[in-house]
């Protein structure tokens, strides 16, 4: 097969950080990424990295196709076995329903819809030339599922999503699986829930960063383009007044040592650090771009995260240690109270994402170490 050195690197990669079991990575084996990628690099399909295929007006991106390893991950959580029906929301380039299609087998039966029309029909060309024509692509909002093709044994999103939708606990049979990307005040774990007497409960929850859905069933957190040459966007988990955030940052910074020991690279985004602050703080923010100062960096793209507010902003910074970094008027004290958050997430333990439990109510709920009231549910978090 085409470009097989280069897939099974992949592969073995994947295998060797333990981010896929044997039935997924035969899944990636044997399903071409290059051809769902065809306007990209052949060799670039094969890096364990995601690959943005459409932006919107203002540049933000808004359809990928997702990083190899988180797609493992959630096909994991979503434990699909052969013969199973499943329903995937969000088609992206059509990759992830041909993976999904390996794993049901000849059996099974998968659909996948897509809120745009040129990315369904994209997705519908790579499918029938990587040769899974059996795979149903329907243009439809993911909100709604799609009850033509009901029960279904599994559901999977691949976009962000605030909330639960009550079509898809109706779509889905007894005994079924949910695992979507869940939005946490701004922060996304993937989530693998199952319904149980009266709500969802997770059976595992992983880091994991998606575009969010849009449409009707989007949720308030908002994405500021402030820099498209430099791809920086700051993310908000709801709308609230900020300062000039672009200015902020090309002025001086005061710095704050975070003073905890070395941190995993994980842990300083959403599944540690960055979940912390949603859980603790209405002032978070998360920073993306290219900022070579980031804590977290992947091929010159960083991300951090942080408060911020109308005359301050403060995020964490790579360099002999770890650093809270203020700008702005109010900096200096968002940074002394960043580096502080920091101290008490390491003095809980750090908990991270996988340390997590979320049962969704769709009625009262009882108390955790934060609740969450959505659209249709009550999120109740807390550490295992």
């Amino acid at each position: 097969m085409e470009f097989d050195e280069h897939r099974e690197a992949m592969v073995a990669q994947l295998l060797e950080r333990g981010e896929v079991s044997g039935r997924v990575a035969e899944a990636f084996r044997l399903v071409p990424r290059h051809l769902f990628l065809p306007e990209f690099d052949p060799a670039a399909a094969y890096r364990d990295e995601p690959i943005v295929t459409k932006r919107d007006e203002e540049g933000r991106p808004i359809s990928s196709s997702s990083q190899p390893a988180i797609m493992g991950i959630m096909l994991d959580q979503l434990d699909v076995r052969p013969g199973a029906r499943v329903l995937e929301i969000g088609a992206g380039t059509g990759y992830n329903a041909a993976l999904l299609a390996h794993l049901t087998g000849p059996e099974g039966h998968v659909v996948s819809v897509d809120i745009d029309a040129d990315v369904v029909a994209a997705a519908r060309r790579h499918l029938d030339d990587a040769g899974y024509p059996e795979v149903v692509v329907a243009h439809a909002d993911g909100a709604a599922g799609f009850p033509e093709a009901a029960p279904y044994d599994r559901v999977i999103a691949t976009v962000g999503v605030w909330d639960l939708s009550p079509a898809w606990l109706a779509q889905l049979a007894p005994g079924g699986r949910l695992v979507v990307p869940l939005d946490l005040r701004g922060v996304q774990v993937s989530v693998a829930m199952e319904y149980a007497d009266d709500h969802w409960s997770s059976r595992s929850v992983e880091p994991c960063g998606f575009m969010r859905m849009r449409g009707p069933s989007a949720g308030p957190e908002v994405m500021l383009m402030l820099d498209g040459e430099a791809d920086l966007v700051l993310t908000l988990p709801e709308p609230r007044e900020v300062g000039d955030v672009l200015a902020m940052l090309d002025g001086p910074a005061a710095e704050v040592a975070a003073d905890v020991p070395p941190l995993p690279r994980l842990s300083l985004m959403g599944g540690g650090i960055g979940l912390w602050l949603a859980m603790h703080e209405p002032r978070w923010c998360a920073l993306t771009g290219r900022l070579g100062w980031a804590p977290v960096t992947t091929q010159g793209y960083g991300m951090t995260v942080g408060l911020v507010g109308p005359d301050g902003l403060a995020v964490l910074a790579a360099g002999t240690e770890l650093l809270a970094r203020g700008y702005g008027p109010g900096g200096a004290a968002l940074a002394a109270e960043l580096a502080a958050h920091v101290q008490a997430w390491d003095a809980a333990g750090r908990p991270e994402a996988c340390d997590l439990r979320i049962d969704a109510y769709p009625g009262p709920a009882p108390d955790g170490v934060a609740v969450i009231t959505k659209r249709h549910t009550r999120l109740v978090l807390s550490y295992d």
